[in-house]
């Protein structure tokens, strides 16, 4: 496997389902989004070392604007460092429709732009080349 590159960008979307929904106006909890950061790592780390490798740490986590159940969410990790067995990644959750309850129980909306609803730095690590897990 070749060494991986910084600029290499993986996105996921999801709907974020009712049964998420923690507080009153069916806002998600923040680690609702750390959770789907950790998603998008894990496949990061696939794509450049052939291992679905560990979180070690989160740094500058933000959170700019309500999730809420009955979103779509677009979460992307860009590689932005990558040491002997670190991977740096730039974290950043966007809201891309939203739900229009007060225009019926099913309406909904595109955002455009979309909203950016968390960011954040990250670093995965993963195993050396002649290494596993213990």
């Amino acid at each position: 496997m070749t060494r991986p590159e910084p600029g290499l960008s993986v996105l996921h979307r999801r709907y974020v389902p009712y049964s998420h929904a923690h507080y009153a106006g069916n806002l998600v909890d923040g680690a609702y989004s750390l959770a789907a950061f950790g998603d998008v790592a894990t496949e990061m780390c696939i794509r450049t070392d052939g291992d679905e490798g560990l979180f070690a740490s989160y740094s500058d986590v933000q959170f700019r604007a309500p999730v809420r159940a009955g979103d779509v969410i677009e979460v992307e990790a860009r590689l932005v460092r990558v040491g002997t067995r670190s991977r740096e990644l730039e974290l950043e959750l966007r809201v891309v429709a939203r739900g229009a309850p007060e225009r019926s129980a099913s309406a909904a909306d595109v955002l455009d732009p979309p909203v950016v609803a968390t960011t954040a730095r990250g670093v995965v690590v993963v195993p050396g080349p002649s290494e596993g897990w213990v």
